[in-house]
């Protein structure tokens, strides 16, 4: 079992900067890939971004590229999802998911894990 905790939401003014934390405990995460999800009000959960466990490979739904900007730290067992130029349409709560298959944590995939999930609001 892996447990996923989410941090580092909050309330900020558009175009300002959040940095979410995705930290892991349990079984060993250093083989797990992650990716960020996000669900705002009365809309479906959208795939934000993922990385593979190595972190050789990112991927980054069209929405936020450029913007965006996911990390991991497999020593201190974190993935990061650097949030730059936020907009208003950026809230949400966001999740982190993991598994050992990155296709599961891609876009339509299923993953193993999920967080309990984190709010990030976007003042205009």
């Amino acid at each position: 079992q892996v447990q996923l905790a989410e941090s580092g939401g909050g309330l900020v003014q558009a175009g300002g900067s959040l940095r979410l934390s995705c930290v892991a405990s349990g079984r060993t995460f250093g083989r797990n890939a992650v990716g960020w999800f996000r669900q705002a009000p009365g809309k479906e959960r959208e795939f934000v971004g993922a990385i593979s466990w190595s972190g050789s490979s990112i991927f980054y739904a069209d929405f936020v590229k450029g913007r965006f900007t996911i990390s991991r730290d497999n020593a201190k067992n974190t993935v990061y999802l650097q949030m730059n130029s936020l907009k208003p349409e950026d809230t949400a709560v966001y999740y982190c998911a993991a598994s050992s298959s990155t296709r599961a944590v891609l876009e339509d995939g299923d993953p193993d894990y999920w967080g309990q999930g984190t709010q990030v609001t976007v003042s205009s």
